[in-house]
């Protein structure tokens, strides 16, 4: 998978984080994922197609998406609950805007379907592409989460 259909995530992940959530989340080396665990306790996952398909995840520890959304919210949260996964649905969606808007600045058009959220500890994901993807590491304060990608170029 080419690196410039990588960056608009990590690129978007942290602007939307920074700015929603009053986040810092500092980006680790990617790396091939060969399975389909997820690598966070709540999981946001939105498919695309168009000239790129395919999917991506935001699977984040308990800890840090309790911190990130009781800053959206301005009150603190203490357990994984139906606004926390909202709030991770939504956030799924507007990184995953983010990043098609930069994709589309390259001439890829993406189109997305609604994001399914998935919570629990050792639950899995399945990209639409099935197979490897690549996952973008980051650290919080308050805990890791990662950034999932399976996409194609369709030509």
């Amino acid at each position: 998978m080419d690196v410039k259909l990588i960056n608009p995530f990590l690129e978007g992940t942290t602007s939307v984080l920074k700015t929603m959530a009053f986040v810092a989340p500092k980006p680790g080396k990617p790396y091939l994922k060969n399975d389909g665990l997820a690598r966070g306790d709540v999981s946001g996952i939105i498919g695309f197609t168009g000239t790129l398909s395919g999917s991506m995840a935001l699977s984040f520890s308990e800890n840090a998406i309790l911190k990130i959304v009781s800053n959206m919210f301005g009150e603190e949260i203490k357990e994984i609950n139906g606004d926390i996964e909202d709030a991770v649905g939504e956030l799924t969606n507007i990184i995953s805007g983010v990043a098609r808007k930069k994709l589309e600045s390259f001439g890829l058009t993406v189109l997305a379907a609604i994001p399914t959220v998935v919570s629990g500890k050792g639950h899995s994901i399945k990209h639409v592409l099935g197979g490897k993807s690549i996952v973008i590491p980051f650290e919080t304060e308050d805990g890791p989460f990662v950034v999932d990608v399976c996409m194609s170029e369709m030509k």
